[in-house]
């Protein structure tokens, strides 16, 4: 079964800072408690810079400087991010397709052909419980289990 993408993203009103809302576990996250974030920044080169951060349980936090390249023009909901640098090249490129997004950029849902990964983040720490289920239906539209995610605490000082 084919991951459907949204048909268009601009990749400046994408940019900024995302909280994660839910997650599928995976190796990369399994440090993460809470308080995860995605921060990306539309380069000059047109690539993306990514600034992936959580905090752990005992309260120190964790951060993943990487880079994203587009792979769809057309639409820009295909691209390809790294982590790993070495000797000045970027190793290792994974799949992150957004496969939502609402149409004042408040919500996206992430996700990659196999279905390995995926993602709900939002521009707010938290998300209304009404939207949350929309996008589990959506994420089922999408051949994802919803009930594997699991819920990101945001827990941040007032």
């Amino acid at each position: 079964m084919s991951l459907d993408t949204v048909t268009f993203v601009d990749l400046v009103k994408y940019a900024g800072t995302w909280y994660e809302i839910a997650r599928l576990p995976n190796r990369f996250q399994r440090k993460c408690a809470r308080n995860t974030t995605a921060e990306y920044r539309v380069r000059a080169d047109g690539k993306i810079a990514v600034i992936n951060r959580c905090m752990t349980d005992s309260g120190r936090w964790i951060e993943a400087r990487g880079v994203a390249r587009v792979v769809d023009a057309t639409t820009n909901a295909k691209l390809k991010v790294s982590f790993v640098r070495l000797l000045g090249f970027q190793l290792f490129w994974g799949d992150y397709w957004i496969i939502g997004l609402a149409d004042d950029y408040s919500w996206a849902v992430v996700g990659v052909p196999g279905r390995k990964y995926g993602w709900i983040l939002s521009r707010e720490p938290h998300l209304d419980r009404k939207i949350f289920r929309e996008l589990h239906a959506l994420l089922q539209q999408r051949g994802y289990d919803p009930r594997q995610f699991e819920r990101t605490p945001q827990v941040w000082p007032s």
